[in-house]
């Protein structure tokens, strides 16, 4: 079998899959088709991939872009295997993103720096080393893509009020509902929008992407659990929305410069130490007011 996939992610919008081919080098070709719309990141190895009569040679760093129905041979002339990750997006995403159909049928694209550190941060998001969500930034490698293709940058607009009252009350909805399982999609239909136009909404209204404020709401609850409560260190880590306890505890060293256990301490040592220092004080002003007449 050459092809080992994962799927890392799946929404009605976007799925992730982590591609894994084991081909030999000189291993024989054969026809493909592309299901629907997709930008694959290579991050390791190299292939050739054989489109609308033209050859690319993809090496890490290149982008293979699908577009649905056309077909595609993929070769591996020179050496074995390759890992991809690769991003499977609607056509109602793609129309969200904006652009004419045709820049889906490039084939594929070098590697270029405005790609390559959003195919880097996508990877970094599938390993969990990251506080942006996957779909966000496969939505923002997508539509840097588009406007790469067309040589155009997507600058930012001044949010308008209405704009602005959505994010927050958004921000504010999370934050009620941050020990529950929701993700960009559940969010963006709360505020009535596309998931991409969400996602550039809140992020350009509040600087931060609605996953990375999902996270943070999170941490903020389980730093004030960790700091006036006893309860056990993962309670709190599924209390506050983390599924995962080693994923809490990397997350949460990494905000706070220690361990959950560490902070605990911490907050514990110096609420004793505040409650220390009040208890002398009125001491000294009792001794200062002298008995009572």
């Amino acid at each position: 079998m050459w092809m080992l996939k994962k799927t890392l992610w799946r929404r009605d919008s976007m799925a992730v899959i982590d591609y894994r081919c084991t081909a030999q080098r000189g291993e024989p070709a054969f026809a493909e088709q592309h299901s629907g719309y997709c930008v694959s990141y290579v991050r390791s190895g190299s292939f050739g991939y054989r489109f609308r009569g033209r050859a690319h040679e993809l090496v890490a760093g290149s982008l293979l872009v699908g577009h649905p129905g056309d077909e595609y041979m993929c070769t591996h002339d020179h050496v074995r295997g390759d890992e991809c990750l690769s991003f499977h997006l609607s056509p109602e995403l793609v129309e969200a993103i904006g652009g004419p159909s045709e820049r889906w049928q490039v084939g594929a694209l070098p590697p270029l720096p405005e790609l390559m550190v959003l195919g880097e941060l996508a990877q970094a998001a599938a390993d969990g080393h990251s506080d942006v969500a996957l779909d966000e930034v496969g939505m923002w490698l997508a539509a840097r893509f588009v406007d790469v293709v067309a040589g155009q940058r997507r600058g930012g607009t001044e949010p308008q009020p209405v704009d602005r009252r959505r994010a927050v009350e958004a921000a504010l909805w999370i934050d009620a509902h941050f020990g529950e399982a929701i993700d960009l999609e559940a969010t963006a239909r709360e505020a009535g929008l596309s998931p991409y136009h969400f996602l550039r909404l809140f992020a350009n209204v509040l600087g931060v992407t609605p996953h990375q404020y999902l996270v943070r709401s999170r941490l903020r609850h389980a730093a004030r659990l960790l700091s006036e409560e006893d309860r056990a260190i993962t309670e709190v880590a599924f209390e506050v929305g983390f599924g995962d306890l080693s994923n809490f505890v990397r997350t949460f060293h990494k905000a706070a410069g220690m361990s959950p256990g560490g902070f605990r301490r911490a907050a514990k040592g110096e609420r004793r130490l505040v409650e220390a220092r009040l208890a002398q004080r009125q001491r000294r002003r009792a001794q200062s007011s002298g008995p009572p007449p």
